[in-house]
């Protein structure tokens, strides 16, 4: 079997990372579709375990926690009319986010449900090593997850949008409704009422539509397999927190909060996940 070159594959990455898809990655190196797939799916369980091993005894002052949809093979409609919706179909992919070093700690890929809503939240609390103010949308899975994970050591808050009908005029087919109202609601502890927001997590979303092409709606770019969608979602956030330049901190979020002392290169990650 040809093995690509140090140089070849740090091309191949830093195109998927940047919201190339597979076949623009293929047309403009000349490597084979299924060459570039097996690497990034080599780096991103790579990725996977240096993010598991790095993420460890952070002090997370304020978090904000939210889900991201998409698909896998086809939309849940479909799924479920062929009877493949457990392989197939939505999937989401949750988030936490540091509102201060910008960090991504930790995600999980799975369905919107409370079981896999606690795996995240579980996975959350154990690499935590201080009492966080965690903000959540009004998704009901969280409350329980973060009462039992935290048990109650956590200040958390709920930020409920109100929006308006989705029949106003003027509204169209892919635009949201107007947000009319924006509710605090305290269920944990004491959480400041001025950071109670959900903001930074909700633009980690459009950041992840942007840097992933999987994730990009009106495309036939979505994943074909969950494996590789959780693949692609890996290797976004470790090149995320440790390569990209955040450009408010004009730094990486992994030296923003302390657990890197340079900017990485796609090469140097690549060596890391290696070694």
């Amino acid at each position: 079997m040809n093995k690509l070159s140090s140089e070849r594959e740090q091309t191949v990455i830093a195109a998927l990372v940047e919201g190339n898809s597979i076949r623009s990655v293929e047309r403009m190196t000349g490597i084979h579709r299924d060459t570039i797939m097996r690497l990034a799916v080599r780096v991103a369980d790579g990725c996977d375990r240096l993010m598991d091993e790095m993420m460890r005894g952070l002090t997370c002052p304020r978090l904000q926690l939210d889900e991201i949809w998409a698909y896998v093979g086809m939309k849940q409609k479909t799924a479920r009319r062929l009877n493949q919706a457990d392989e197939f179909g939505d999937v989401y992919t949750f988030v936490a986010i540091d509102a201060d070093s910008k960090l991504v700690p930790c995600w999980h890929v799975g369905k919107r449900t409370w079981s896999d809503t606690a795996l995240f939240v579980d996975d959350l609390r154990g690499r935590l090593a201080n009492r966080p103010q965690i903000t959540t949308d009004a998704f009901a899975a969280y409350y329980g997850a973060i009462a039992r994970a935290f048990d109650r050591n956590v200040d958390y808050a709920q930020l409920i949008k109100v929006f308006a009908s989705e029949l106003n005029d003027g509204r169209g087919r892919y635009s949201p409704p107007v947000m009319v109202e924006c509710q605090r609601e305290h269920l944990i502890g004491r959480p400041d009422p001025d950071h109670i927001s959900t903001s930074y997590v909700e633009r980690q979303n459009l950041t992840m539509r942007m840097q992933m092409r999987r994730f990009t709606r009106l495309t036939n770019g979505f994943s074909k397999k969950r494996a590789n969608h959780a693949a692609a979602v890996a290797l976004h956030f470790a090149h995320y927190n440790l390569v990209r330049i955040h450009k408010t901190l004009r730094m990486t979020p992994a030296m923003a909060h302390g657990i890197s002392d340079h900017i990485w290169t796609v090469g140097e990650l690549l060596e890391r996940i290696s070694n």
